[in-house]
């Protein structure tokens, strides 16, 4: 029998010290568990690096909800796949449909933003 573990909601307005407190709940339930699948827990930007100080990464992986499809330059706001993967976080979220609908998102800012997060080891 397969157990699920469930630790709060997160969403895009979630402050530092709630995700910080989710990401303290993945990890005590973790810790009671032995999942045969890896964990990741994949937060805002602003939160990568506090949330990677508190979590035990042999049991849960760490990643970003997007990265941009630039390495660097004047694209303020954005968040460079180097940016997400200098925090420590070894994953990152792409693909949203979301992001298509709202930010007009193409196949092509899609491939670019995959080849940037392979080029920076991320997953």
């Amino acid at each position: 029998m397969r157990k699920n573990i469930v630790a709060g909601n997160w969403k895009m307005n979630t402050t530092l010290p709630e995700g910080i407190k989710l990401a303290e709940e993945v990890n005590a339930a973790l810790a009671a568990a032995t999942p045969k699948c890896d964990v990741i827990i994949c937060v805002p930007f602003t939160h990568l690096a506090s949330v990677n100080n508190v979590i035990d990464k042999n049991k849960l992986g760490l990643g970003a909800e997007n990265c941009a499809d630039h390495k660097s330059g004047a694209y303020t706001g954005e968040v460079s796949a180097p940016m997400v993967a200098s925090t420590g976080a070894n994953y990152v979220i792409l693909g949203h449909s979301e992001r298509r609908q709202y930010y007009g998102e193409t196949s092509e800012t899609l491939r670019e933003k995959v080849r940037l997060a392979l080029d920076n080891s991320l997953t």
